[in-house]
């Protein structure tokens, strides 16, 4: 889609918090797996994002193993998902430096989906969104948990264009899978 006039193309940055990790003992911050509820809630954000036609051309991702396979579920939730690029840059970042990733995108890519962690998601989220619709704004502000997806659009002629205050948050979800059912006796 083009922006007013047909110039600049409308770009959307999908923000996608990885999906409830467990910590075990004496496992690294940076190896923790998903816990059950992160199993369940991250193909039901794969899903979200498929019915409102937010699946990205091209994904982003932290290394660590709670966010690799949050990306996991969620893309096998596509009928083709996009090509996903893992950078370490992206675990433990603040804005700045995920800005820096996200500016190296190519131009060809219209819709970003970016996975890693808070607290520099939910900030980069504040940080970017210039205005939000309905009330998507305060639910940033309230709370970013795990397994939300934020989706950011703006006009930009590529992504180094992307800078604070620029974008408009359209929707902010936290996509939830179903808890098993209790086995009666």
């Amino acid at each position: 889609m083009r922006g007013p006039g047909g110039g600049t193309p409308l770009r959307r940055l999908v923000v996608l918090r990885h999906a409830k990790s467990a910590w075990p003992d004496g496992v690294p911050d940076h190896e923790r797996p998903l816990a059950p509820r992160g199993r369940r809630d991250a193909p039901a954000a794969g899903r979200a994002l498929a019915e409102t036609g937010s699946v990205p051309d091209l994904a982003l991702c932290s290394t660590a193993v709670r966010a690799r396979r949050t990306w996991e579920l969620a893309a096998a939730e596509w009928d083709t998902p996009p090509p996903v690029r893992f950078d370490p840059r992206l675990y433990g970042a603040d804005v700045p430096e995920i800005l820096d990733v996200v500016h190296e995108t190519p131009a060809d890519v219209e819709t970003l989906l970016l996975v890693g962690h808070n607290p520099g998601l939910e900030e980069l989220v504040l940080d970017l969104a210039g205005d939000g619709l309905d009330d998507a704004l305060d639910e940033v502000r309230l709370k970013f948990p795990t397994s939300a997806v934020a989706v950011l659009a703006w006009y930009g002629p590529d992504w180094r264009a992307l800078t604070p205050g620029t974008a408009l948050l359209t929707s902010m979800t936290v996509p939830r899978g179903e808890k098993p059912h209790p086995r009666k006796s």
